[in-house]
C-alpha cells in the first residue's frame, strides 16, 4: 500500500490539534479525512472515516479514475474503474466503479455500454444503490411492483 500511495500520490498529514485552520480549509468533519486533488488542485474524491486495506486502495484507485474521467481520458477511466472491479470486488467502491466504468465507455463512442452495465448489475451487485441508478439503462421493462 504504501508504494502504491507513494507512486500515485503526494500523501500530506495533518492534524488536527496542530493546523486546525487547515481542517477548517478543507472542511474536514472528521478523521481521517482523506481528500484527492489532482495536478490542477481540484478536488476528485473524499472520504472520511477509517477502513481497511483493500476499501482504502480501492478509494484511492476510484480517485485515480474519476481524475481520469474528469479529464475526458475515456478508456483510461473506464480501465481504472474495471481494475477497481476486478481486484477489490467485495468492496463499496465495487459497485460505484462498475457504474462509472459504464458511463466512461458510453461516453467514450459505446452507445450500448449503459444497458449492459445495467444487466452487469442484475449478476454483480444487484442491491446497490448504484444498480438502482443503473436501472434506467436497462431496455427490459421493469418487474410488476404491485
Amino acid at each position: 500500500m504504501e508504494r502504491f500511495i507513494g507512486e500515485n500520490f503526494i500523501p500530506a498529514k495533518i492534524h488536527i490539534k496542530e493546523q486546525p485552520k487547515t481542517f477548517e480549509r478543507f472542511g474536514v468533519q472528521w478523521t481521517p479525512t482523506f481528500v484527492i486533488f489532482d495536478a490542477d488542485r481540484k478536488e476528485r474524491r473524499r472520504f472520511e472515516g477509517f477502513l481497511p486495506a483493500d476499501d482504502l486502495i480501492a478509494q484511492l484507485e476510484l480517485a485515480l479514475a474519476h481524475t481520469a474521467f474528469a479529464q475526458g481520458r475515456w478508456a483510461d477511466a473506464e480501465r481504472r474503474f474495471r481494475d477497481v472491479v476486478n481486484a477489490h470486488p467485495r468492496t463499496e467502491a465495487a459497485a460505484e466503479a462498475l457504474y462509472w466504468a459504464g458511463v466512461s465507455r458510453y461516453k467514450g463512442g459505446d452507445p450500448g455500454a449503459l444497458a449492459e452495465t445495467a444487466r452487469s448489475f442484475k449478476e454483480q451487485y444487484p442491491d446497490s444503490s448504484w444498480a438502482k441508478k443503473a436501472s434506467v439503462w436497462t431496455t427490459e421493462a421493469p418487474a410488476n411492483r404491485g
